[in-house]
């Protein structure tokens, strides 16, 4: 059964303590999520990393304050994610190929990637039938995440140690709603041996 690993929203300005929406402690999940990506291309895994890519006057800042601008430094994932071989999938109608990308870097303006255009499209043709899922933050961007990938029916795991959330209030409900639908934990080291 073919796996997909998401990287959700591992950009600077959540990570880092000097990020404009910074998520405290997040620093500490950065070597994890690199160790993931890494296995993740070592063994052929696709590796999907969402990417927040606002413009300066996005609707979303009504809701949050200003974060992962375009083309802004806090908007960039730190480099020991980054996979050589990788694509940047805008969220527009636009026809994309994966064929030959280590990591698909998906664009989005939503907490939820399944507001994207091109989630759908890329979920068929990636034919997975099992997603590990990783990144930030917990009760936001990933608990959307993990919600319409268990949507498709498939196992979905989250990787515990590669999550980090805003308060833990927030986290406890997030993951006992994933757990309440089906989701599965585990710690990276299960995963990459």
């Amino acid at each position: 059964m073919l796996t997909a690993f998401f990287d959700i929203d591992t950009q600077f300005d959540f990570l880092l303590p000097s990020g404009a929406l910074s998520v405290p402690g997040a620093e500490r999940i950065i070597g994890t999520v690199s160790r993931l990506n890494r296995f993740a291309a070592a063994n052929g895994i696709p590796l999907v990393s969402t990417m927040d890519a606002h413009a300066e006057n996005d609707p979303e800042f009504r809701s949050w304050p200003p974060h992962c601008v375009a083309g802004t430094l806090g908007q960039h994932k730190p480099d020991e994610t980054l996979l050589e071989r990788r694509i940047v999938i805008p969220n527009r109608d636009d026809a994309f190929d994966i064929a030959g990308a280590q990591q698909i870097v998906v664009e989005k303006q939503s907490v939820d990637v399944f507001q994207t255009r091109t989630i759908p499209r890329l979920l068929a043709l990636l034919h997975a039938g099992r997603f590990v899922v990783y990144g930030v933050v917990t009760e936001v961007c990933v608990l959307h995440a993990v919600r319409g990938l268990l949507k498709t029916g498939k196992p979905v795991t989250v990787v515990t140690d590669a999550i980090q959330s805003l308060s833990i209030d927030g986290s406890q409900r997030a993951l006992a709603e994933i757990e309440a639908d089906g989701g599965n934990f585990s710690l990276a080291a299960a995963i990459t041996g």
